[in-house]
């Protein structure tokens, strides 16, 4: 009896088990190379702000020399609160300010120099800008950046051992004092002519090992845990390449960084990231509203419109990077009201463009559903849920996914995304559109990853076919999308 009764309990744990595998499966295997939570909270941000200002608006310079009075720095009516607000409306959700940019003028009162606004007369030197800044993006809801130049054509240091504890010191203050930092930028601009407290000369350093890049990042680390930290070579977050906003059309988040130069990278490797590299790096496409980064009152007729946003918009979070815009304030510390009204109809434009998705609550079947089970389900793309996805069963990488659109809809925006906490899978696919009573190859493309946005010509179809052809995993989507281009656009 006790040996019949162990069987039975051996059975029925079996039974139990096996049923519970079927009724609630396990997640499509991960690939190697996966971004972390707050790589892939970054990716979700898509449209983020920078915002340049500095003795650099009041000398009508784009990059200050380093011997610039501080004397120079005297908004009328500086107002961060200003910038958070339409930031806000524009669709922003997060800030980036240079504290100090090359010239070494600090918009707090850094207790390491005396070129900072604390020798200003605005508000005569009790003012700290970075401060009123990180209070304002809080109160609108925004996350918080800070760049903080490596290179500083003020300090008589700059070159030598000193500096680099200068330099710390300052990150210190930065990362300690001003709450949570979401991201800290570091650019690679370093070495040249400058002030340097009087010297007035060139000073160049080894971009390789001057900086002691990894220790810096992980005393940056040490401070903020959470920060993601921006540079050529990431370690989390790293330049597209350009200062146009541009990503390639294939766009990889992985990439090779361990041997990597900040200020002396491969911007090709860069644009298109690396399908083998060992680590997530997403793509950030910084570009300015105006031609310039810094202010210049001659540039008010020259501020980007909003079909040219739109255009870096697609090139950018619509080719799986985050569009890091640029809108610097004037000298009276406001943004100008042509970048506000450039900004304004951009977020109108896309508001229009995506706020109906032409395929949702469409039938939706594929010629391979994995398990076929609803965890997989092919309906799952068109539900808006980041977190559901359709997936094919393992080693079947070909595949496609057919939307009967229930008659013929107008559309020129297609939308794909891919559940990128799993890695970045799919290598190459085609879009079809069945009409006039045939099928039409509308997009091709390579790479998805977060989001992939496809500009096709307005086209009435009754079904859609994505077609995916090529990757490195079992294929994943969650999320598909047919829009119309707002008239505007």
């Amino acid at each position: 009896m006790k040996i019949r009764a162990f069987l039975n309990f051996v059975i029925g744990s079996f039974l139990i088990t096996a049923t519970s595998c079927v009724n609630n499966p396990s997640d499509i295997a991960p690939n190697k190379v996966l971004p972390t939570a707050q790589q892939i909270a970054y990716q979700e941000l898509e449209l983020i702000g920078f915002v340049h200002f500095t003795v650099n608006t009041f000398t009508d310079q784009e990059w200050g020399y380093g011997s610039e009075s501080p004397e120079i720095f005297n908004p009328t009516a500086l107002d961060p609160r200003q910038w958070a607000r339409v930031a806000k409306e524009s669709g922003m959700k997060q800030l980036i300010l240079t504290a100090k940019h090359h010239d070494g003028f600090c918009l707090w009162p850094s207790k390491y120099t005396e070129h900072s606004v604390k020798n200003s007369p605005w508000k005569n030197g009790q003012g700290d800008v970075v401060r009123e800044f990180v209070d304002a993006c809080r109160e609108y809801g925004l996350k918080v950046g800070l760049y903080l130049s490596p290179w500083d054509r003020n300090h008589g240091d700059y070159g030598n051992e000193n500096y680099l504890t200068y330099y710390k010191n300052q990150l210190k203050e930065l990362l300690t004092e001003y709450g949570e930092i979401s991201e800290i930028w570091f650019d690679g601009a370093n070495g040249g002519s400058g002030y340097y407290g009087g010297a007035d000369e060139e000073r160049r350093i080894d971009r390789e090992t001057y900086y002691n890049w990894p220790a810096v990042f992980q005393f940056v680390k040490e401070l903020q845990p959470n920060v993601l930290i921006f540079s050529d070579a990431g370690p989390d977050i790293r330049w597209i390449g350009n200062e146009r906003g541009f990503a390639a059309e294939t766009n990889w988040s992985m990439l090779n960084n361990s041997s990597m130069t900040i200020g002396a990278a491969d911007v090709e490797y860069l644009n298109t990231g690396d399908p083998e590299g060992e680590k997530w790096v997403v793509g950030e496409c910084d570009v300015s509203i105006r031609p310039g980064w810094f202010y210049h009152a001659d540039e008010d007729a020259a501020v980007k419109t909003p079909q040219q946003l739109m255009d870096i918009y697609y090139k950018s979070v619509g080719r799986n990077g985050v569009l890091l815009l640029n809108i610097p304030p004037d000298r009276s510390g406001l943004f100008h009201e042509n970048d506000i009204a450039a900004l304004k109809q951009f977020k109108k434009i896309i508001d229009e463009t995506f706020q109906v998705n032409l395929a949702k609550g469409k039938s939706v079947k594929a010629s391979n559903h994995r398990l076929n089970h609803a965890k997989f389900a092919p309906g799952n793309i068109l539900d808006d849920d980041a977190d559901s996805y359709w997936a094919t069963d393992d080693e079947i990488i070909g595949a496609t996914l057919e939307i009967d659109l229930g008659g013929e809809v107008l559309f020129d925006r297609v939308m794909i995304q891919e559940p990128i906490r799993f890695g970045q899978r799919i290598s190459a696919f085609t879009v079809k559109a069945f009409s006039a009573d045939k099928w039409q190859t509308i997009a091709t493309g390579t790479t998805i990853g977060y989001k992939r946005l496809l500009r096709v010509p307005p086209l009435k179809a009754g079904k859609i076919q994505l077609v995916i052809t090529g990757a490195n995993n079992t294929p994943a989507i969650s999320n598909f999308g047919l829009f119309k281009a707002s008239a505007a656009e």
